[in-house]
């Protein structure tokens, strides 16, 4: 972070890492098969491992878009194709997670973890929002894209499937992440309008 209070500065430099990760990967591919588990395990931790820190802070930032570029770069890399082939099926396929999706899941998981910070809405009631968190009001636009507000918003549009079981987080974990591989969601608010 800056002094402005940004994460602008952190990005560029994750983006310069990544960036030379993307080099090693087309420099490596001539020496690895198509199907080389290497490439997956280059891929999977060190993109995620690199780009975790943090990112419930700065993975809803616009400047953010710079890494998802790269990291579908580097799919694209380890798959052989060229640089207008779209991506969404490749992430599928891999099963990995697109950066946003990776963002969801992080927000999620701190969600979950910290829920005693929210208001919880259970109830005795047997109805659809009983699992639901509560969500403040809050009319100021920057607070809404905020990891609290946007934390809640993104946990009670899941599926009640996965929110009745968050009270282990295993479970919770396992359930999110099968969801998040299987729509491959490129931003929270394709996620919000498929919900």
């Amino acid at each position: 972070m800056d002094n402005t209070l940004s994460w602008n500065n952190h990005i560029d430099l994750l983006v310069k890492k990544l960036s030379t990760a993307c080099y090693t990967l087309r420099n490596a591919k001539t020496y690895m098969s198509a199907a080389s588990s290497l490439k997956m395990i280059f891929l999977r931790f060190f993109f995620y491992l690199a780009v975790s820190y943090g990112i419930i802070l700065w993975g809803n930032l616009s400047h953010s878009s710079l890494i998802f570029r790269t990291q579908k770069k580097a799919i694209r890399i380890m798959e052989g194709c060229r640089n207008r082939v779209s991506c969404s099926n490749l992430f599928k396929k891999l099963q990995i997670l697109p950066l946003s999706s990776q963002y969801m899941l992080s927000l999620l998981m701190f969600i979950v973890q910290n829920k005693n910070l929210t208001n919880n809405e259970n109830h005795n009631t047997d109805t659809g929002q009983r699992n639901n968190l509560y969500l403040p009001q809050a009319n100021v636009t920057i607070y809404q894209r905020g990891a609290y507000y946007l934390g809640i918003k993104i946990f009670n549009n899941l599926t009640s499937e996965i929110k009745i079981v968050a009270g282990n987080q295993k479970k919770f974990k396992i359930g999110l992440k099968k969801f998040l591989y299987t729509y491959s969601f490129y931003s929270a608010e394709e996620y919000l309008s498929h919900s």
